[in-house]
């Protein structure tokens, strides 16, 4: 407060002891009732605004992680619902980023499902987005998911894998869809029956999920590793793989990848000619897969006995 102010002041308040005892009193209760109402409105203001409200964009994110972990478990049905949800707030939003994501994982769970068609159109409206956004980095990502699909078609394998090498060049800030990239041309290399490569393609994203501790997708990068090496013919390789796989699922208690990792192994078993190891990782498999209340997967994992 200035001098001239404290002067002025002074300057009141003596003129009113002038006019004696009841002046006096009225002038303090004044003055107590002036604090008071100013100590009201300052405890009772509401709290600074910081210019930017995140609120919405928040659940929608948890919605899309959410959506992302059922679908990694297998869940997909209950993914399903998650990612809907993220999808609508996105759009409450008018979020680029998130309406891009929530398309892509909604393709993803689509494609899972063996829902083809559906999940090229959520893929196709997610590089629309993109593109309007002109986000390159996000039409990168895009394009690698619609090649993924492209990995249907007969012979598409090496057209494929060139165009996500090219593609993962844009990526810059998200390493998960490095992941994917590495993934989807290990699967390109794959088909081209080049098994090696396939392998060091996923050993890739393999060091992404692990630097991450993304234990689930990790499990699947050791599944399909297994599958490579058994394809290769490399029995006892393609079962370190599986207990590897079996080992992260463990970690993150994933139900539904421990009972297709003890599937797989229940096959790679079979395939060598271990009988009774194939019977005794076929029964655990059904096991875990009726734990979760899948006895129809649990009657098809019986079924492979011999």
């Amino acid at each position: 407060m200035s001098n001239d102010n404290s002067n002025n002041k002074e300057q009141i308040a003596s003129s009113k002891v002038n006019r004696g005892f009841s002046s006096s009193v009225h002038c303090s209760l004044f003055l107590c009732s002036l604090l008071l109402a100013l100590c009201f409105f300052a405890c009772s203001s509401p709290p600074k605004r910081t210019g930017e409200v995140f609120d919405t964009r928040k659940d929608a994110e948890e919605q899309l992680q959410q959506g992302t972990r059922e679908a990694d478990r297998g869940n997909l049905t209950t993914a399903m619902v998650f990612i809907n949800e993220a999808k609508r707030l996105a759009v409450l939003t008018d979020s680029s980023r998130l309406l891009i994501r929530s398309d892509l994982s909604l393709g993803n769970v689509l494609f899972s499902l063996g829902r083809t068609q559906a999940a090229a159109e959520a893929w196709n409206k997610a590089l629309e987005e993109a593109e309007f956004s002109e986000n390159r980095e996000y039409t990168a990502v895009c394009r690698i998911h619609i090649a993924r699909g492209k990995l249907l078609s007969p012979g598409a394998a090496e057209s494929v894998r060139d165009e996500v090498s090219r593609e993962m060049a844009q990526i810059k800030s998200e390493e998960i869809y490095t992941a994917f990239a590495w993934t989807v041309i290990g699967l390109a290399e794959k088909d081209m029956g080049r098994h090696a490569a396939a392998e060091d393609a996923v050993k890739q994203a393999l060091a992404i999920h692990e630097k991450a501790l993304n234990f689930e997708l990790a499990a699947y990068d050791w599944f399909m590793i297994a599958s490579f090496r058994s394809l290769s013919g490399d029995s006892a390789g393609a079962l370190n793989a599986l207990e590897r796989a079996i080992e992260f699922d463990r970690r993150t208690e994933n139900s539904w990848g421990l009972a297709n990792d003890w599937q797989a192994y229940g096959d790679v078993q079979k395939k060598a000619g271990n009988r009774a190891a194939a019977n005794a990782a076929y029964a655990r498999a059904a096991t875990i897969f009726r734990a979760t209340g899948n006895g129809e997967a649990a009657d098809k994992a019986l079924a492979r006995r011999d």
